[in-house]
């Protein structure tokens, strides 16, 4: 099938170091928001607002920050889908992967399974923001005119 567009080729490395960078991308944006928005009501930051399930909440003014910086992360995560992904199928596959290993590090962090309802409900909104826009983004370059000359266009 050597005339085939696109053909996809099996490359389980790039596969792994897009997955990592992805988790990178994730984590380093979540830190930066949860960082600006304890900086802007001065508290503390904690690992807990990361990775403890108890911690989001509508009752609580931190809990509804939490769940402020996890919707602006996915957003950030959806451009970090567009620049090293890259590709519109691969957007919800990515955007998946990246949640279920912060679903493991929140099982592992705390010792027990995440069984709030409002950080099922935030996860469910952060993916599908996520998935959504990336693939938007994605779909936007990929519809791209390919430009056939490099010639400057002449009037005539």
């Amino acid at each position: 099938m050597a005339g085939q567009f696109r053909s996809y080729v099996w490359d389980p490395l790039l596969i792994l170091s897009q997955i990592v960078l992805m988790q990178t991308v994730y984590y380093g944006s979540l830190g930066l928001w949860l960082a600006l928005v304890d900086a802007l009501v001065r508290s503390s930051p904690s690992l807990d607002q990361m990775f403890d399930a108890e911690i989001l909440g509508f009752s609580t003014p931190p809990g509804r920050l939490s769940m402020m910086s996890f919707v602006l992360n996915a957003l950030t995560c959806a451009l970090g889908l567009l620049y090293f992904i890259r590709r519109g199928k691969q957007c919800l596959d990515f955007t998946v992967t990246v949640h279920f290993f912060h679903l493991l590090g929140c099982w592992l962090y705390s010792s027990r399974f995440p069984s709030a309802l409002t950080w099922w409900l935030v996860q469910a909104v952060c993916i599908a923001l996520m998935a959504v826009i990336g693939e938007y983004l994605c779909m936007r370059t990929e519809l791209k005119e390919i430009p056939l000359s490099s010639a400057p266009k002449s009037n005539v």
